[in-house]
């Protein structure tokens, strides 16, 4: 019986569930995201120039972006595990104080990676933190949304604010 409630994921019982997509028309997908970090200037010139003591931050919060994109469906409970076909996490900074992160992620099929980007700009900013925290526990982590999502039978969504 098919079920006719908006909340896709609820069954008849009113629980969780992870949603059939087996129906769903493969298309290509595209989702980005991004994430802002403010911190003082000096901890962003010490990335920039590669001289935090624990190493190339950037270099290191790129591949966890890459890898937690690659796992959202095991942060994430009801997300589906999803074969994507690209990852590219970018970095741009205000040259003061705003380091920003963003991630596109690319596959083909079912359902969209707006939570692969999401996820991927996140573990990145986290690894940011992570890796500075020593110079500077003050740091925020903040902004993060979804810029654009294209394919699906939705359509295709662009931030008008980013």
């Amino acid at each position: 019986m098919p079920d006719s409630s908006p909340l896709t994921h609820f069954n008849e019982q009113g629980r969780a569930r992870m949603v059939d997509i087996s129906d769903k028309t493969e298309t290509k997908r595209t989702a980005t995201a991004r994430s802002t970090l403010l911190m003082k200037s000096e901890t962003l010139a010490l990335i920039k120039q590669g001289k935090m003591k624990k190493g190339d931050v950037l270099a290191v919060a790129q591949v966890a972006g890459i890898m937690a994109a690659k796992k959202t469906s095991d942060w994430i409970p009801m997300c589906h595990p999803i074969a994507l076909s690209g990852v590219d996490i970018q970095f741009a900074d205000n040259g003061s104080n705003e380091l920003y992160i963003e991630a596109t992620v690319r596959t083909t099929g079912p359902t969209g990676v707006e939570m692969e980007a999401l996820t991927a700009v996140s573990a990145a900013a986290l690894t940011v933190y992570d890796m500075c925290k020593a110079a500077e526990k003050d740091m925020i982590i903040s902004s993060t949304l979804l810029v654009m999502k294209t394919g699906g039978t939705n359509g295709d969504f662009h931030r008008q604010d980013s």
